[in-house]
């Protein structure tokens, strides 16, 4: 007798082998992302491109790469603003920046940087505080249109509103005014903002350590992975850090269960920044007796 697959086990096997298949045929790999978050995306872009179900989107995925970069998209998550959480960036103005004073030369990597908002708020942080001309910015994502929208540097000018309290809220030393210019209802951030930052397509999934950096700020991101990939994420941006580097996570993300926690001390808890420190020796090592 012939047992049929329940709908819902029916459904995870499909989702597994659509993401399967993007790996193999596209090298994009989000199969370490929570099941959970994934599955909801899948579902919304098989409504978006109207197939029957997330077979059909698989087939279409595979023979037509014109749909990758609307796929892409969906399943990677690009909201933001800026300066989003103004606590956090006032904790880095405040707390943070006086240690990076200290360095000749800064490098600063924007992991999942999406839509550029981050990177745009660091910039302007780091320029308020006389840090930009000795700082170079490192924009990455796994989402090419993002970044070609982060490089751009053009938001809807009815987002400005909110950019601005948030600036204001930071403890911003100026008015945002000053980094845009208004026209046809979207507002052009200051090229000179960019002008320090190395876009580059960059995969915490896959990718290999990216650059020697003093403050990387990957904020929302791992949110959306599971266990194992939270704990390679972390692992990169620990190999990644100088001694005594800062690492910025969201509100909602925290190390305190990660296989790397050893590799850095909680500089501010709530506000959720980390400092890469040396992990202790392990107990009954050789002391060179």
């Amino acid at each position: 007798m012939r047992v049929w697959t329940a709908p819902a086990e029916l459904q995870e096997l499909e989702a597994s082998l659509l993401l399967e298949a993007i790996h193999q045929r596209y090298h994009y790999d989000f199969r370490g992302y929570s099941r959970a978050s994934v599955s909801r995306r899948l579902e919304e872009a098989r409504r978006h491109f109207n197939c029957r179900n997330l077979s059909a989107l698989q087939e279409r995925v595979l023979h037509d790469p014109g749909s990758l970069p609307g796929l892409i998209d969906i399943l990677t998550i690009q909201v933001s603003e800026m300066f989003r959480d103004p606590e956090y960036f006032r904790e880095l103005r405040e707390k943070v920046v006086p240690h990076l004073r200290t360095y000749p030369s800064l490098k600063v990597w924007v992991s999942g940087c999406a839509n550029g908002e981050e990177l745009y708020s660091l910039a302007i942080l780091f320029r308020e505080e006389g840090l930009e001309s000795r700082t170079i910015f490192y924009a990455t994502d796994i989402n090419t249109a993002a970044l070609a929208k982060a490089e751009a540097g053009i938001y809807d000018l009815d987002r400005i509103a909110l950019f601005t309290e948030n600036h204001r809220r930071s403890g911003g030393r100026t008015s945002l005014s000053d980094y845009y210019s208004a026209a046809y209802g979207a507002a052009a951030f200051d090229r000179t903002l960019r002008a320090r930052t190395v876009f580059s397509e960059h995969s915490l999934v896959s990718d290999a350590v990216f650059s020697e950096a003093h403050l990387i700020s990957c904020r929302n991101v791992m949110i959306y992975f599971d266990r194992e990939l939270q704990d390679r994420a972390a692992g990169l941006f620990s190999q990644s850090l100088v001694h005594g580097g800062f690492l910025g996570l969201g509100a909602q993300e925290t190390l305190r269960f990660n296989r790397h926690a050893a590799d850095f001390a909680e500089f501010s808890a709530d506000k959720r920044i980390y400092r890469r420190v040396s992990p202790l020796p392990a107990l009954g090592g050789s002391d060179g007796a």
